[in-house]
């Protein structure tokens, strides 16, 4: 692990200019260099590097960040990996944080771990190739699988031989201990201490990392043996969890990049079988139900995923509910269902190369689509079609961007010959409930935020304090009141506290000493929330403001860059978002002398006007709500509800003034 002191030695010495010419070439334009993204295909360059502010920006794809991010994306490496790569190019001595004695123990273990499944690797590939019993059978079996010597080659094919402990003995001998051969799975212990290999007789699927690391296998038994499982793979261990590994990452990362998409397939073959067809972007779930883990290793490389079914409609139904954990991490799914009696590896290899990208390509199909047509087969009466436009809309609910989830549903209100009015309702209460479950599991894990509940006890609100400086003191949420969920206030909030959070806000004289003191802006903005008892619903907002307020309480000034350089991606992506002007001045207004005052001249007044909006929507709403309480309220409450709502109109009303909006009681 990178002890901070060096990670902040390398963030403040890595240059963005230094660091995006070592791989591209650029133009200087003014302030700023620009060049052709290296992220997607253009011909007018719209990739802009500003030395002044450290940063990147394609106004193309949209792709934004730091010199570390920078480094991450176009190397495919992780933070930490990119950290390192910077640190050698400005001769930056990378002090790893000294382990304790059973973090060291770890580490040991899993280097070791490491070290026999690249053994083993190499063990069974030699099997397979040079040993007669491998040759004879393992050989034979890729051979008539159609598995060309190259293709073997590229994915180390081996064979483990029928002897139970041939593997064993032979690592033994070489030196490689019985505990590490027992931890990765290679080798099964009985409580007698007889042991042997746990792949004998099967032919071998070694499967590795992104970074190319054998971490598991799988093997397929080469008998007819009904009380042996077909396949098996390695048990989950300290180098090899199975949910955020996929199979044939390793060899199809560099395509998947080049051609901005990933193709998906269930088994081992399959993905051989693709990749010797041209098809080199496809990886595979290994049998297993696809899980997020395995969703962001290939959202780390592209946006664009195609899920490849063979004609089993049993099998395809089970799988729909993993395309749904796709959609919640913003991937565009498309689907290609293959003939009937097919599956990608037979469909491969029965067709020219050509052939199947032609099939491929012409029979692409959205998912959403896709699973309206396939699940409306079914649908036969009434009941059972509400049970598909229920699964339907939960898909609908779980895409983020509001855009392409209106498309959608307009799509399928055709499709399903029901309301868009009716759709619209039912897919943003699966929404709703979507981020209160996301809240719940955040709690479950130790963060993100409570759950918002009423609050009954009073608190004193004087009605008649003044509104100075159309800041709106005085304007104390009463603690009756829930939180508001208000995208548009608390990403601007987030703004101020990322861009102007460390500058001057505003200067307070001290009546007893007379000295002038000076608040910065993060600081009012911090009073203000706290003092409200207002909740940020975003989590990446939220941990953002609690991360400042942190700081603030160990007295420690933070600005951009410390949230540029965030090791956690949400957070970095943000603040780039947040930090690169989306729109500047039309240089046609500039020459007529049309003056713009600029975020940095109007933050000061604009800040508070952000906060009581944020306050003005939450109050609105409880008189809202408080006003329909009168409706069904007894006698005895009929007194503190009509208290509640006319605290609520005082604080309304000086609201209204410091916003200058006219309030119609």
């Amino acid at each position: 692990m990178i002890d901070d002191q060096t990670v902040q030695r390398i963030i403040d010495s890595a240059q963005i200019l230094d660091v995006v010419q070592d791989f591209m070439t650029l133009k200087r334009r003014g302030a700023n260099y620009i060049g052709c993204c290296p992220f997607h295909n253009e011909k007018t360059p719209s990739f802009s590097v500003s030395p002044s502010k450290n940063i990147f920006k394609c106004f193309g794809c949209g792709v934004a960040g730091t010199p570390i991010s920078f480094v991450m994306r176009h190397e495919n490496m992780t933070y930490p990996e990119a950290l390192k790569y910077v640190a050698n190019k400005y001769g930056i001595i990378v002090k790893e944080k000294e382990l304790s004695a059973e973090e060291m123990e770890e580490h040991e273990d899993r280097e070791s771990m490491g070290i026999v499944n690249q053994f083993a690797e190499q063990y069974f590939h030699n099997q397979l190739l040079n040993e007669e019993e491998g040759k004879a059978i393992g050989l034979t079996y890729f051979q008539h699988r159609g598995f060309r010597p190259e293709t073997i080659e590229k994915f180390m094919l081996g064979y483990s031989p029928n002897n139970r402990q041939a593997l064993t003995n032979e690592a033994l001998a070489k030196g490689y201990k019985l505990k590490f051969l027992e931890k990765t799975g290679l080798t099964i212990v009985k409580e007698d201490g007889y042991k042997f290999d746990r792949f004998a007789g099967r032919v071998m699927f070694p499967i590795h990392s992104v970074a190319g690391k054998v971490v598991a296998f799988g093997g397929r038994i080469m008998t007819n043996d009904k009380k042996q499982a077909k396949y098996v793979n390695s048990p989950e261990s300290e180098v090899y969890h199975k949910s955020n590994v996929l199979y044939g990452i390793y060899q199809a990362k560099s395509e998947i990049v080049k051609r901005d998409k990933c193709y998906l397939c269930e088994g081992y073959c399959d993905v051989i079988s693709m990749h010797q067809s041209g098809v080199t972007n496809t990886v595979a779930s290994s049998g297993t139900s696809l899980t997020p883990g395995q969703i962001s290793v290939i959202k780390r490389f592209t946006n664009n995923l195609t899920v490849i079914y063979d004609g089993d409609w049993a099998g395809i139904k089970a799988s729909l509910r993993g395309i749904d954990l796709i959609l919640a991490q913003d991937i565009n799914v498309k689907v290609v269902l293959l003939p009937d009696g097919e599956d990608p590896d037979s469909y491969a290899l029965s067709h020219t190369p050509q052939e199947l990208q032609e099939y491929i390509d012409s029979h692409e199909e959205d998912f959403i689509r896709f699973k309206t047509r396939i699940l409306l087969k079914d649908a036969e009466d009434p009941l059972k079609k509400a049970e598909v436009i229920k699964s339907i809309i939960i898909s609908i609910s779980k895409i983020s961007n509001q855009v392409t989830r209106s498309i959608y549903i307009k799509e399928c209100g055709k499709l399903l010959d029901v309301k868009e009015d009716a759709l619209y309702a039912e897919t943003g209460r699966e929404i709703k409930k979507n981020r209160e479950e996301e809240i719940r599991q955040q709690m479950r894990q130790g963060i993100g935020q409570p759950d918002l509940k009423v609050v009954t006890e009073d608190r004193e609100t004087p009605e008649n304090q003044p509104v100075e400086n159309g800041v709106g003191e005085g304007t104390t949420i009463p603690s009756f009141v829930n939180n508001m969920y208000s995208e548009v206030e608390e990403k601007e909030i987030v703004n101020y506290l990322i861009n102007f959070g460390d500058r001057e806000f505003e200067q307070i004289q001290d009546p007893t000493t007379g000295y002038v003191n000076s608040v910065n802006a993060a600081i009012y903005i911090i009073g203000e929330i706290i003092n409200d008892e207002m909740e940020f619903n975003n989590l990446v907002y939220k941990s953002i403001f609690e991360d400042y307020c942190k700081h603030l309480e160990e007295d420690k000034r933070i600005d951009s860059s410390y949230f540029l350089n965030s090791p956690d991606e949400k957070v970095r992506d943000l603040a780039v978002q947040l930090t690169i002007p989306q729109h500047s001045l039309s240089e046609l207004w500039k020459r007529r002398g049309v003056e713009c005052l600029t975020p940095e001249e109007t933050f000061r007044a604009d800040i508070p006007k952000t906060i009581n909006s944020w306050k003005m929507k939450i109050i609105s709403r409880a008189k809202k709500e408080t006003m329909e309480k009168l409706k069904n309220v007894n006698q005895e409450e009929l007194k503190n509800v009509m208290e509640q709502l006319k605290q609520l109109k005082s604080i309304e009303m000086q609201l209204s003034k410091s916003l200058k909006r006219t309030i119609i009681v």
